[in-house]
């Protein structure tokens, strides 16, 4: 899936307790180190679903606020539902210049529906992780009439494929085999294209439309390790197997590219209007 995990969906077996834990010991690493959503697909998505200046959002597992703050900048009315404490509390600080940005503690799945009162649904890199049976039934029963759920996807930043294979796979076979260090962007492709297919074949949502850019951005290389320490497949390791896999990492990054790094990632948008 999108963090790269050995096994597809394993995240669905945790319960909504685990869910709002999983990134709390992180939370700071990844407010410092996961990447914003590019503006010019924040405004395409604003575009698609004829959002007014006085449009309503619900956010669906906004994290930190990567996406957030962006559709604030905007001027949208937000109501943030966010299930990690840590989290919120990050969230509020990067969101206190929004007058028009509330902030909800508690799962999707839990959280009191507002039935017909937001004009978009958004969800960034979050709406995998809502249980299958309520993600689009209740995104589809807060809606307006006709509105839209906007999915936004930033896959992990990684290398070019001749670095990974150059300086990271040996590493990754010798400390981490089970976990894939890189996958072509193809693979990311079919995986979100896989996500938005469910959402239209819900029979809730109609008219998809996607659209992606490939990002580049240059990366100390420790918060490029810190990066990695934010997915999951890195946090579901034992914390001795990590420490000295990022270490390995870690020394034959420095050796070959100094202090920094050239990586990219795919970002995605996906619109689908409320049948």
């Amino acid at each position: 899936m999108l963090d790269r995990s050995p096994k597809n969906n394993w995240y669905q077996d945790f319960n909504l307790e685990e869910k709002s834990k999983w990134y709390g010991q992180i939370a700071d690493a990844y407010n410092r180190t996961r990447p914003r959503y590019p503006e010019k697909l924040v405004r395409r998505a604003v575009e698609i679903a004829q959002l007014s200046t006085d449009a309503k959002i619900l956010e669906i597992g906004s994290a930190t606020g990567t996406a957030t703050t962006t559709f604030a900048e905007l001027g949208f009315s937000l109501v943030c539902v966010e299930p990690n404490a840590e989290f919120c509390q990050i969230l509020a600080r990067n969101c206190a210049p929004y007058e028009k940005v509330k902030i909800i503690n508690t799962t999707f799945e839990e959280w009191e529906l507002e039935k017909s009162q937001f004009d978009a649904v958004l969800a960034a890199t979050s709406f995998h992780w809502i249980s299958s049976e309520v993600a689009c039934i209740k995104t589809a029963e807060a809606l307006k009439t006709e509105g839209y759920l906007i999915l936004l996807w930033n896959v992990p930043p990684q290398p070019t494929q001749e670095i990974y294979q150059k300086l990271l796979e040996p590493i990754y076979q010798t400390y981490a085999p089970d976990i894939k260090g890189y996958e072509a962007i193809a693979t990311h492709q079919k995986n979100i294209s896989s996500l938005g297919n469910k959402v239209t074949d819900s029979g809730k949502f109609q008219n998809l439309v996607s659209e992606e850019l490939i990002c580049e951005v240059t990366y100390k290389v420790d918060d490029y390790i810190e990066l990695l320490s934010t997915l999951s497949p890195y946090i579901a390791m034992d914390s001795e197997q990590r420490q000295t896999l990022f270490a390995n990492l870690r020394t034959s990054l420095h050796n070959y590219h100094g202090d920094s790094i050239d990586v990219s990632f795919l970002s995605v948008l996906q619109v689908a209007q409320k049948v």
